[in-house]
């Protein structure tokens, strides 16, 4: 049995904050840091991974539960699709009916089966308080939110945050993402810091916004893996830095018995 590696599951409590693409570029910078990782796409309704890498999938989480509930399971490496050395993905289910067969239960099992073989496990999700997604924010190591600038958003994470607090849960960062619509900056940070009672710990800013976005989806392209990225996006690469030192400290941290 390898090390044990490090599951991040990311939230927002709206759609379209662009938490899917912060999971691949997530990966795409852990790769560039010499680390294996596998994507799991827990938006078992419309999942939307395996589009944003432009890759195929002969199977994925639904054959991956069904096995499992069969008592066909061998190993995790025969559901996921390989995008390149480092990165792997494991596809949600392209028919939503399957996809709400899926129960609690199997999270620990799929978590327990990963953990091994990869260095991080990141988790995309829906919006949805559902069993599943409430079962995997308890179970995973971190949480990452992702917000936008906007107050129906910010009420929503305001919730959200309330309910980890009172649980006494901290093993959560909160993202500001500004950069999915740049002319939609309503509120400052100090007054989103106020609304949602917690600080912002990361911010992608507007200057972040990239009107290719839409060409380098039809490519698969993972833009954190170009070398000239911390280039191009100093304060960007600066940003995932910050969660990868933090997440690997933390790794680290877990496998020395110690406790930061």
């Amino acid at each position: 049995m390898g090390k044990k590696g490090k599951s991040i599951c990311l939230f927002s409590s709206k759609g379209g904050t662009g938490k899917s693409s912060i999971a691949t570029l997530l990966s795409g910078f852990f790769a560039m840091q010499e680390k294996k990782v596998l994507i799991i796409d827990f938006d078992l309704s419309f999942g939307s991974i395996g589009l944003l890498l432009n890759k195929e999938s002969n199977k994925n989480i639904y054959d991956l539960y069904s096995d499992y509930s069969n008592n066909k399971f061998t190993d995790i490496s025969d559901y996921v699709t390989k995008y390149n050395d480092n990165i792997l993905f494991l596809a949600s289910s392209s028919d939503p009916r399957q996809g709400v067969k899926i129960n609690d239960a199997f999270i620990k099992f799929i978590l327990e089966k990963s953990i091994y073989s990869y260095d991080y496990i990141i988790i995309d999700t829906n919006s949805d308080c559902s069993n599943v997604n409430i079962d995997l924010l308890d179970n995973v190591d971190n949480v990452l939110f992702i917000m936008n600038n906007d107050l129906l958003n910010i009420k929503n994470m305001r919730s959200m945050i309330n309910i980890f607090n009172v649980a006494g849960k901290t093993n959560y960062k909160v993202l500001l993402n500004e950069s999915t619509n740049p002319y939609k900056n309503y509120y400052s940070l100090y007054d989103i810091k106020k609304m949602i009672g917690t600080g912002v710990d990361y911010n992608l800013t507007s200057k972040f916004f990239m009107k290719n976005y839409d060409s380098l989806v039809f490519d698969g392209s993972i833009i954190t893996l170009d070398k000239k990225f911390s280039k191009y996006y100093p304060k960007a690469n600066k940003v995932f830095m910050s969660i990868y030192t933090v997440s690997y400290t933390h790794l680290r941290a877990h496998e020395t018995g110690r406790n930061l």
